[in-house]
């Protein structure tokens, strides 16, 4: 048995670290755990290298789009190989960092695999350690999928970790990674299909703005299979066929690879919580508003791993983790708050929301305005040849406040920001409007949407 802590965090990802570093500065005993490398889903396995490898997927976008006009694409295509290296020198300095910090702040740092084994205990590889506390923060896993040869399926992990990238590439489900990765891959030069079950795609998204999304992901030579089911996967000499269910009809579709994309889930399964009497369902660690376990008050849960009204993000992450360290050292019931919070699909161009859906809306009891506006001829669309762009700014007319704001065109993922700050401080169109902005910038188009 170790010395006792004053806190065990089980996740080294975001919303661990960030609570380590806080209680560690309270002169508290911390150690952190996780089987992985540290840093964690976003830094190594998500959003930092995806958007690194978009990068290359947009300079060959925009010079297909400007063809024509003055630039001459001169065979210009994407080295993934040498794409791959560039993002792993980013990644691969980052485990060691992270680390350096934690150990740098006085965190004890375990690498290894840990369960509970009682309300105050849990083992790291066999080896006993109590605390006086615990943040759960160990992240999401992809969902498990039941159909005939699932495990023929890579992950987002092992797309992002791709030596080289197959001709042929099938994405199974209409989320975030389906879409953000393909449309990479499409630039790349690859083939691919994107099976959905449902009829509605990224369907947290605004619908209007999702249609043209997928038009224009078509554009890009991917197609889009609504209504389709997998009814399983078989290998081939030349990688996989994927059978599928379209409305009744049955088919097949050759491909050299298949990528998990349908979601992911809490990622708690080997922690063994029935012994240390946590409850937990399938949204995660079952917790107070303030982020303690309803069944065990030593045990406190951030990000992904808990059940929490916050989307499944890093910054909702990081602020659920700092809010949990906040509440264990004051001993206070803080709920964080989640008010303005964008997200964005990055596709080319990206997808973004905060806010309200215009149906959540109305059935929320708003008399609402919605401004919708097709800005692909404006001029910041028409500046970078983008041919699609669109908003969808959602107010409630009582208040002139901002409620939901929906935009769809390169990026706009930084003018969603301007949005969220808008909803979080409950500012009024007329003062957004109010604003002068340096021009010709893509922020000046704010006062016009409105």
């Amino acid at each position: 048995m170790s010395d006792s802590f004053d806190l065990i965090v089980i996740g080294a990802g975001m919303a661990g670290i960030a609570s380590a570093n806080k209680c560690a500065a309270q002169g508290w005993r911390v150690g952190i755990v996780d089987e992985l490398p540290y840093g964690g889903t976003c830094a190594l396995r998500g959003c930092d290298p995806k958007k690194i490898l978009r990068r290359g997927a947009e300079v060959i976008d925009s010079a297909q789009l400007m063809s024509g006009t003055g630039i001459d694409q001169n065979g210009m295509a994407l080295d993934w190989p040498a794409l791959m290296e560039r993002k792993r020198g980013f990644t691969d300095r980052v485990p060691k960092r992270m680390e350096n910090e934690l150990t740098g702040n006085g965190v004890t740092t375990f690498h290894g695999h840990a369960e509970f084994t009682g309300a105050n205990e849990l083992t790291i590889d066999g080896t006993a350690h109590r605390s006086d506390r615990f943040l759960i923060a160990s992240g999401a896993t992809p969902r498990p999928l039941d159909f005939p040869g699932a495990g023929n399926l890579i992950d987002s992990t092992g797309f992002l970790d791709l030596d080289q990238l197959p001709q042929k590439i099938v994405f199974i489900g209409g989320g975030f990674i389906s879409f953000e990765f393909a449309h990479i891959a499409a630039r790349a030069g690859a083939d691919c299909v994107i099976i959905d079950r449902g009829s509605r795609p990224l369907r947290q998204f605004d619908p209007d703005l999702v249609e043209l999304l997928i038009s224009r992901t078509e554009q890009a030579g991917i197609r889009v299979l609504r209504n389709t089911t997998v009814t399983g996967i078989e290998a081939t000499p030349a990688g996989h066929r994927v059978g599928i269910d379209t409305t009744g009809s049955a088919g097949s579709i050759d491909t050299g690879l298949v990528v998990h994309g349908a979601g992911r889930v809490p990622n708690l399964a080997s922690l063994h919580l029935d012994a240390a009497g946590i409850a937990s369902g399938r949204r995660g660690v079952t917790v107070a508003p303030h982020l303690q376990s309803t069944t065990n008050p030593a045990v406190y849960a951030a990000g992904d791993a808990a059940d929490t009204p916050g989307h499944p993000l890093t910054p909702v992450a990081v602020f659920e983790g700092k809010v949990a360290a906040s509440n264990m050292i004051r001993g206070t019931t803080i709920a964080p708050d989640y008010t303005g919070v964008p997200t964005t699909v990055f596709t080319i161009p990206e997808l973004s929301r905060v806010g309200l859906l215009e149906h959540e809306a109305v059935e929320a009891g708003h008399d609402i305005a919605v401004r919708f506006t097709d800005t692909s001829h404006w001029y910041s669309t028409y500046r970078v040849a983008e041919t699609t762009a669109a908003a969808k700014i959602i107010i409630d007319t009582a208040s002139d406040r901002i409620l939901g704001a929906h935009l769809l065109g390169l990026d706009y993922s930084e003018l969603i920001n301007t949005f969220g700050l808008a909803i979080k401080l409950g500012l009024t169109t007329q003062q957004l409007k109010s604003a002068t902005a340096t021009y010709p910038s893509l922020g000046s188009d704010l006062g016009s949407l409105l």
